[in-house]
């Protein structure tokens, strides 16, 4: 019995001793992958705490286990409850591991930026902070948006900061009696005349169609990413105020009525 108790006791401290080596080394091999991982700038520090935090956990996990088995106690049927335990867990936080998922993804491939305008996962802004579980997004009004990153890789995402320039696409329309060269001309030289519209390519103005009430220009400018908003209303501002100057008229929907007596 004496025997018993102490080849018992012996097997106990082994395990202290195991468990206190295994530990370190974990802790060590954690260190290790963090450096390794964090020498690639294309992922996120925060995404580094998570996946040494993962590393750790799944180290730790197997110190105990095997630590349990110098004891003499069957690590099998622990091993098939933990299989259980987290197919559970799995099941009952689904949205917030696909959430977990989509957060790494967003860390990796970086498909948005902190400071970037993007619409995504239905909603539009700038991105304020990413973390493992969701984006905080700003809007144009001021309102925080918090977006589940499962929400934001499952569906489209529009970056509007990524390239340097945009392209300013708007429709203009003129009467049928109005002078369409000169319609044409103006429009040329009031993109020209703007200081923010790129010479190259240079800006592009055609008819586009033959409308019901009005012949339809399209103007195609490029300008940078920054100045899109700003060159887009002046335009519409200037070109309705020389317009005007010029006497040619911008026609909306009417109905002329013809009757007989």
């Amino acid at each position: 019995m004496d025997d018993q108790i102490i080849s018992y006791a012996i097997k106990i401290v082994v395990a202290i001793v195991i468990f206190i080596i295994g530990k370190k080394i974990a802790t060590w091999i954690t260190e290790a992958a963090l450096k390794a991982i964090a020498k690639n700038e294309k992922v996120d520090d925060t995404l580094n705490k998570f996946l040494s935090s993962v590393i750790y956990s799944g180290l730790l996990v197997f110190v105990v286990l095997f630590a349990l088995s110098t004891v003499g106690i069957e690590i099998t049927s622990i091993a098939a409850i933990l299989g259980a335990v987290g197919i559970a867990i799995a099941l009952a936080f689904q949205n917030t591991l696909s959430s977990v998922s989509a957060g790494v993804m967003i860390m990796i491939f970086k498909p948005i930026l902190v400071g970037e305008y993007v619409e995504a996962g239905g909603t539009s802004g700038v991105v304020e902070k990413i973390t493992i579980f969701y984006t905080i997004m700003r809007t144009g009004d001021n309102k925080m948006i918090i977006v589940s990153n499962s929400n934001i890789m499952g569906s489209n995402i529009t970056n509007y900061s990524r390239k340097d320039t945009r392209r300013v696409d708007i429709t203009f329309g003129i009467g049928y009696d109005d002078d369409l060269k000169l319609a044409k001309n103006t429009l040329k030289e009031i993109l020209n005349s703007d200081p923010r519209v790129l010479k190259d390519p240079e800006a592009f103005v055609a008819v586009s169609e033959l409308a019901d009430s009005s012949v339809n220009f399209i103007t195609r400018s490029w300008v940078k990413s920054e100045d899109y908003w700003g060159v887009y209303h002046d335009t519409l501002e200037k070109v309705k105020l020389t317009f005007d100057e010029k006497n040619i008229s911008i026609p909306y929907p009417q109905m002329d009525l013809h009757t007989n007596n």
